[in-house]
């Protein structure tokens, strides 16, 4: 059977993730509250941004940036963009 979550981001029930993304009290906090779909749409738009953005995952400031990011998309609020996009209609 597979595990359901009331995701953050949607606000609805959908299927969860299989494991914790990463480890530590905010990797179990993302398992127990992101749908899967949330998390990949998270993992396309990171891909994005560090790309876009020329993100350096070895700077501190580029990582937190990033975290915060993550943060703000997966309770469903604004996030950046790169310049020039824009969003397909769902």
């Amino acid at each position: 059977m597979t595990r359901m979550v009331i995701c953050t981001r949607f606000k609805k029930e959908l299927e969860a993730l299989e494991t914790p993304p990463f480890p530590g009290a905010k990797g179990q906090q993302v398992y127990e509250t992101v749908s899967a779909r949330a998390w990949q749409e998270w993992q396309d738009l990171q891909t994005m941004l560090i790309n876009e953005k020329h993100l350096n995952m070895i700077d501190k400031e580029s990582r937190k940036y990033l975290n915060d990011q993550r943060d703000k998309f997966l309770k469903g609020l604004k996030v950046d963009h790169a310049e020039g996009y824009t969003p397909q209609d769902d």
